[in-house]
């Protein structure tokens, strides 16, 4: 049987910030398994243009699971996030200068969509490791939740077995330097943290394909 395609998706930076964790991740990580086709793709940060490509990614890759990272400065933990709202409200503007007002990311879609990969599993799985994590009921109402949606209304739209989850990460150190008191984590354990999350929805993907071999 062919590969499982796992795409794998993180942000560039916004908001006067030089970095974002979420881009490092995904550009650093590295996963090795026989059966598993991972693509990697950095988003904008744009309402508009991320809803637009992920739309993209969803028709040409086709993948079997869908994992997003966004940044999420002021958590000091890895949240897994269990709810995408259909609703895009902002305070300050995505990186085109947008600023949306309760304006729905679907006018035909859903008021929420839960994320389908095993979220209390992959929390449970990176605290074991011995790395902060919650799990999440708010995805905020801004770019992060807005490619969360995306990802899960084409989904239900089309019909098509995919599963799909969002990962909200702290900022770095490096980031948090000359703020006072806001949390942090080291690169190396976000990205062991992303790395357990995938193995968690393979093993999970494995359960509903009884042919995909685990090794």
């Amino acid at each position: 049987m062919g590969k499982l395609k796992i795409l794998l998706t993180g942000f560039l930076p916004f908001g006067g910030n030089t970095i974002n964790p979420s881009q490092l991740i995904v550009e650093s990580l590295e996963y090795s398994h026989p059966c598993v086709e991972l693509h990697k793709v950095i988003l904008p940060v744009s309402f508009l243009q991320s809803k637009k490509q992920v739309e993209e990614l969803m028709e040409v890759l086709r993948p079997d699971a869908v994992i997003s990272i966004g940044q999420s400065g002021g958590r000091g933990e890895i949240n897994i996030e269990r709810i995408a709202v259909n609703l895009n409200d902002a305070v300050k503007p995505d990186n085109d200068g947008d600023i949306p007002f309760e304006r729905k990311i679907y006018e035909d879609g859903a008021n929420a969509y839960f994320a389908t990969v095993p979220v209390k599993k992959i929390v449970q799985n990176i605290k074991d490791a011995g790395i902060p994590a919650a799990l999440s009921n708010s995805a905020g109402l801004y770019v992060c939740n807005n490619v969360m949606y995306t990802v899960l209304h084409n989904v239900a739209a089309r019909h098509i077995p995919v599963v799909a989850g969002f990962i909200h990460v702290p900022y770095l150190p490096q980031q948090t330097a000359l703020m006072d008191k806001k949390p942090s984590m080291n690169l190396q354990d976000m990205i062991a943290a992303v790395r357990i999350a995938i193995d968690t929805v393979v093993c999970e993907l494995s359960s509903l394909k009884p042919n995909f071999p685990i090794v």
